[in-house]
C-alpha cells in the first residue's frame, strides 16, 4: 500500500503527524513518535510573549543601572508554563533534527507584525525543514474592523515568507465571514500550506472563585466535520498543500480528511489520550481500509469527495442543509 504523500513540497512516507503539542518537548517522545509511524514532527510552538519578554529582559539588563527594579516584566502576564524561552526552543529543534530523520516542523505562535518574525530565520539556521505560523489573535476591539484584522494577518505571512527560504504553512481558524477569501489571500501571499483549524481556547469561568479557568477540552472526532467541509471547498482551488488538525482519531477519521483534500493530518488530541504508539494503529487502519476499498495509493484516494469532484456542489449543500431540518421529527407525547 503507497501511503506516500507531499505536504509543503516535503516528500513524506504518509499523511499521518502529531500537531504543535507538548509531545514534541521530549526527546525521547519525539523519537516514539518516529518510531510509531510519524512521517513528520510539528514542534511545540514557540510564542510571541515568550520572544518579547525576553527581549524586554535583555533590554533592561543592558539599560537600567545595576540597583534598578526591573519593574517592566510586569507588563507580561505570569507564563509559568511558558519557561523553555527562545534559545531553549533553537536547541531543541537542533537536537530534534539530530535524533530523527523524518522532517522536523518548527512552530511560531503570534499575533501582530514585527521584529518577532525574525525568530523565523533563526528557527530555519536551528535546521528546522519547514515552519507552520500559528496565528492567534481573538478581534475584541469594537473599532477594528474585520478587513483590518485580516490585512494584519496577510502582513505576518508575507514578511514571515520574505524572511526565510524552507516552506511555511499557516495554521488559522475558522472565524471569518469568507473564508475562502482569506484562504486564497494566504495563498497568494506565499503561503506553502494551509493548516485547517486552529482550536482556540475557550475560557470557563469558577463561580465560586470568581475567577476565569484555563479549562483545556480535548477533541472529538465530531469537530472533524467543520474541516471536512473546508477541505473539500478548498482543495484544489489554492496552490498551497492543505493539512487538517483538530478531530482525527480513527483510521477512518483519516480517511475523510484525505477524501476531502488533505495532504497531511495532524493528529494531537489522540496520542495525548492513548500515546505516541497510536499512530501505529491510525497507520494500520488506515491501510487496512484503502486495501478493503482497492485504493492503491493515498493520491488516489485524495479529494475524491471535494467540491473540485463535482460540478453543483453549491447546490448540495443547500439540498442537504434543507433536508436535514426539514428530517427532523419531535417525537413527544
Amino acid at each position: 500500500m503507497n501511503l506516500k504523500t507531499t505536504y509543503l513540497g516535503l516528500e513524506l512516507d504518509s499523511p499521518l503527524m502529531p500537531g504543535a503539542c507538548p509531545l514534541s518537548e521530549n526527546l525521547d517522545t519525539i523519537r516514539k513518535l518516529e518510531d510509531s509511524g510519524a512521517s513528520a514532527v510539528v514542534m511545540y510552538s514557540l510564542f510571541e510573549e515568550q520572544i518579547l519578554r525576553e527581549q524586554l529582559a535583555h533590554q533592561q539588563h543592558v539599560e537600567s543601572p545595576g540597583e534598578s527594579f526591573a519593574e517592566a516584566t510586569s507588563y507580561f502576564p505570569d507564563l509559568p508554563s511558558l519557561q523553555i524561552g527562545p534559545d531553549e526552543y533553537l536547541d531543541n529543534i537542533r537536537k530534534a533534527k539530530e535524533a530523527v530523520s523524518v522532517p522536523v516542523i518548527g512552530s511560531l505562535n503570534g499575533y501582530t507584525p514585527g521584529g518577532w518574525t525574525d525568530y523565523a530565520r533563526k528557527i530555519q539556521d536551528a535546521g528546522a525543514d519547514a515552519l507552520e505560523l500559528n496565528i492567534y489573535y481573538v478581534g475584541r476591539d469594537f473599532r477594528e474592523p474585520g478587513d483590518s484584522l485580516e490585512r494584519r494577518m496577510i502582513q505576518i505571512v508575507e514578511e514571515v515568507r520574505n524572511t526565510v527560504d524552507i516552506p511555511v504553512a499557516v495554521k488559522i481558524g475558522p472565524f471569518f465571514s469568507a473564508m475562502a477569501n482569506v484562504a486564497g489571500r494566504m495563498d497568494q501571499a506565499g503561503a506553502d500550506g494551509l493548516v485547517l483549524f486552529n482550536r482556540f481556547f475557550q475560557p470557563d469561568i469558577d463561580i465560586e472563585k470568581m475567577e476565569v479557568a484555563p479549562n483545556l477540552l480535548l477533541s472529538t472526532s465530531y469537530e472533524l466535520r467543520l474541516r471536512l467541509r473546508w477541505l473539500a471547498l478548498l482543495s484544489g482551488r489554492v496552490k498551497a498543500s492543505l493539512a487538517v488538525t483538530g478531530g482525527v482519531h480513527t483510521g477512518e477519521d483519516a480517511v475523510k480528511a484525505i477524501m476531502a483534500g488533505a495532504h497531511a493530518v495532524q493528529v494531537v488530541s489522540a496520542l495525548l489520550n492513548n500515546g505516541p504508539e497510536y499512530l501505529k494503529k491510525l497507520k494500520a487502519d488506515l491501510s487496512a481500509w484503502m486495501a478493503e476499498h482497492e485504493y492503491e495509493s493515498v493520491d488516489q484516494l485524495r479529494g475524491s469527495m471535494s467540491a473540485e469532484s463535482t460540478d453543483d456542489i453549491a447546490d448540495i449543500v443547500r439540498s442537504n442543509y434543507m433536508q436535514i431540518l426539514k428530517g427532523w421529527k419531535y417525537e413527544g407525547d
